[in-house]
Parts: C-alpha cells; sequence; structure tokens
C-alpha cells in the first residue's frame, strides 16, 4: 500500500470516528490527490482551526480558487460549521478532511467530476 492510500485510510477512518458518517472513498481519494505533496509534511498535512490567518488560507485557496466560490459571509460560517462538525476538540484536523467536508457542505463535488 502505497503512502497517499495509508494517509487515505487514515482520512477515512476520521470520517467515521470523529464526523459520524461514512465517506465517499471516491470523493475522498479526489480530494486527497488534490491536496498534493501538502499531505506529506506534518505542518502543512493539518488545519489549525484557531489561527485565523489559516482559516483565511482556506477560504481563499480551496473554496474561492478551487472550488469557485463567491467570497462572503457564507464561506466563514462553513468553515465553522465544518469545524464544528470535525470536533472542536480535535486539535490534528486533517488538511484532506476539512476540505471534504467543505467539498460536501458546499455541494461542490462535481469540481472533482
Amino acid at each position: 500500500m502505497s503512502k497517499r492510500d495509508e494517509l487515505i485510510e487514515k482520512y477515512a477512518k476520521d470520517i467515521k470516528e470523529k464526523v459520524g458518517e461514512a465517506p465517499d472513498m471516491d470523493l475522498l481519494r479526489k480530494v486527497t490527490i488534490g491536496c498534493g505533496p501538502s499531505i506529506y509534511n506534518k505542518d502543512s498535512s493539518t488545519v489549525s482551526a484557531t489561527d485565523p490567518s489559516e482559516l483565511e488560507r482556506v477560504k481563499q485557496n480551496f473554496l474561492i480558487k478551487k472550488l469557485g466560490l463567491k467570497d462572503g459571509p457564507k464561506l466563514d460560517e462553513g468553515i465553522q460549521a465544518v469545524i464544528e462538525q470535525y470536533g472542536k476538540s480535535v486539535r490534528a484536523k486533517h488538511r484532506a478532511v476539512v476540505y471534504y467536508l467543505l467539498t460536501k457542505h458546499f455541494k461542490k463535488e462535481k469540481v472533482y467530476g
């Protein structure tokens, strides 16, 4: 099993255990691949939900640039909803899982078509 496949399994487990839903493995795989090499770096593989500049990067680089959403309060609300869904007490929020949950939250699965 490749390192990426191991990480995808880890992310799927997080979705099952922390979010409480069965992951769409095809979408999870595509989102993980879309994250590129950041998933292999300890710092960039997670999202700090308490760092406003990190959340702004998620909004600008993922929601606006990747998913094509328009900037506005709905994006910040969506990010907060996903953080709540993942669990505020979960310190290491995997970037691929956060992006997966945001993709589902905003119903933008077609971006990964």
